[in-house]
C-alpha cells in the first residue's frame, strides 16, 4: 500500500505530478470565474447603462478571454494556465513517447475545445435549468410545441447526465492516485495527453521562444495584425498570472464566500421572519377617513389622483393585479407584466438595475 501511493508525495524524480497537484490546479481556474463574475456584478448594479451589458454577456465575454488566455499559453508552454501556474506542461499520451515541450496541432486544438467550450456549455445548461426551475415553482405553464418539449426533456435530464459524469471523474482520479491511469480527468483523456512536472530543459525552451517572437516590421498587414492580436493576448495572460500569484488565497476565499452553500447558511443565519399582515391599519383609516371627511372637493380629487397614480403599474400604466415588487429596485408592478418583462430583459424596467425571477416577492395587501 506504501509503494502504491509513493507517487502521491514524490516531487523530485517522478515527473508525473501528484494528485494534489492536478487537484490544486482545478481549483484555481474554478475560483476565478465566480470572483470575475463577482466584480462584473458590481459594476453592472453600480451603473447599469454603461456596464449591464457586461453582465447580460459575460459567459460570452468570459469565453472569449478564457480561449485568448488558453491558447497563449498552450502555444507559448504547452499548458493551461492553471497549469503552468502550478509548473505542469501537457504531453501526448502514452507511456513510452518522449515528455518535451510542445503539442503537436491536434493536440493543441483538441485541449483548447475541452478547456473553453465544455466549462462554457455547463455553465449555459445550468442556467438553463435553474430558469425552468424558476418557471416551476411560479407555476406558468405556456403552450409547448414539439421542439420545446424535446428541449425541456434534455434539460431534465441534465442533472443525471451530470451525475455520470461525476462519477466517471472519480473513478478516473482513484485511477490515477493508484498509478493504474495516467490521467486524472476525462477530459484530458480525450484530448489524447497527459500532465507532466517542467523540468529545467522546459524552462529554458520557453525562454528561447520568447526571445525568438520579433515585431514583423516588414511583413504583411495581416501578419502584424495577428502579431499584435498575440502581444495583447500575451500581456492579458502575464498580467492575470500576475495578479493571480498574489491573490491566490483570496481568490479561494471570494470562490467560498459566494458559493451556493455558503450563502443559504448566511441567510438562514440573518433572515428574519416576515411579519403579519398590518390589519390593524383598517380600523384606523377607518376613524381618519371620519375625523376627515369634509376637504375641499378640489383636495380630494387631487389626492384621489395621486393614490390612483400610485396603484398604477409602471408598465401597463393600469391598476395593478397581483402586486409584485422587485426585490433589487423596491419598484412595484404587476405580476404577469414583471414576469414577462424580467424573463425576457433580465432587469428592473425602471432603474435598470440585474434582476432575475427569484427577484420577484408577492405583496399581501388588505384589499387582498
Amino acid at each position: 500500500m506504501a509503494e502504491a501511493g509513493a507517487h502521491l508525495t514524490s516531487t523530485a524524480v517522478n515527473e508525473q505530478p501528484s494528485i494534489f497537484e492536478v487537484l490544486a490546479q482545478e481549483s484555481l481556474m474554478d475560483a476565478v470565474r465566480p470572483a470575475l463574475r463577482h466584480a462584473v456584478k458590481v459594476l453592472a448594479e453600480s451603473n447599469p447603462s454603461r456596464f449591464g451589458f457586461l453582465w447580460r454577456r459575460f459567459d460570452e465575454l468570459y469565453l472569449l478571454l478564457d480561449l485568448l488566455l488558453q491558447n497563449h499559453f498552450l502555444s507559448r508552454c504547452s499548458a493551461s494556465f492553471s497549469e503552468n501556474f502550478y509548473g505542469l506542461k501537457r504531453v501526448s499520451g502514452g507511456r513510452g513517447l518522449p515528455v518535451h515541450l510542445g503539442l503537436c496541432r491536434k493536440s493543441h486544438w483538441r485541449s483548447l475545445l475541452l478547456l473553453c467550450l465544455v466549462p462554457y456549455l455547463r455553465a449555459k445548461l445550468e442556467a438553463t435549468l435553474a430558469q425552468q426551475r424558476d418557471e416551476e415553482d411560479f407555476s406558468i405553464r405556456l403552450a409547448q410545441t414539439r421542439s420545446q418539449r424535446l428541449y425541456r426533456a434534455a434539460v431534465a435530464a441534465y442533472p443525471y447526465v451530470s451525475s455520470v459524469w461525476q462519477g466517471w471523474v472519480f473513478c478516473q482520479q482513484l485511477l490515477f492516485v493508484f498509478g493504474a491511469s495516467r490521467t486524472h480527468s476525462p477530459l484530458l483523456w480525450l484530448a489524447r495527453v497527459r500532465l507532466a512536472r517542467l523540468n529545467a530543459q522546459d524552462i529554458r525552451d520557453m525562454e528561447l521562444k520568447s526571445d525568438k517572437i520579433g515585431n514583423p516590421a516588414e511583413g504583411s498587414l495581416l501578419q502584424r495584425a495577428w502579431w499584435l492580436m498575440s502581444q495583447a493576448a500575451r500581456g492579458v495572460a502575464v498580467s492575470l498570472s500576475t495578479s493571480l500569484s498574489m491573490g491566490v488565497f483570496f481568490l479561494q476565499f471570494l470562490e467560498w464566500w459566494y458559493s451556493s452553500e455558503n450563502q443559504s447558511t448566511m441567510k438562514t443565519l440573518t433572515s428574519l421572519p416576515a411579519p403579519p399582515p398590518p390589519l390593524h391599519l383598517q380600523e384606523e383609516e377607518e376613524q381618519q377617513s371620519g375625523r376627515d371627511s369634509s376637504p375641499a372637493l378640489a383636495n380630494h380629487s387631487e389626492e384621489t389622483q395621486t393614490t390612483t397614480d400610485r396603484r398604477n403599474c409602471p408598465l401597463c400604466r393600469r391598476l395593478r393585479t397581483n402586486a409584485t415588487v422587485l426585490s433589487t429596485s423596491g419598484f412595484v408592478f404587476c405580476y404577469r407584466c414583471i414576469y414577462t418583462y424580467v424573463k425576457a430583459n433580465h432587469r428592473c424596467p425602471v432603474t435598470g438595475y440585474p434582476t432575475e425571477l427569484q427577484h420577484l416577492i408577492k405583496i399581501y395587501s388588505l384589499e387582498s
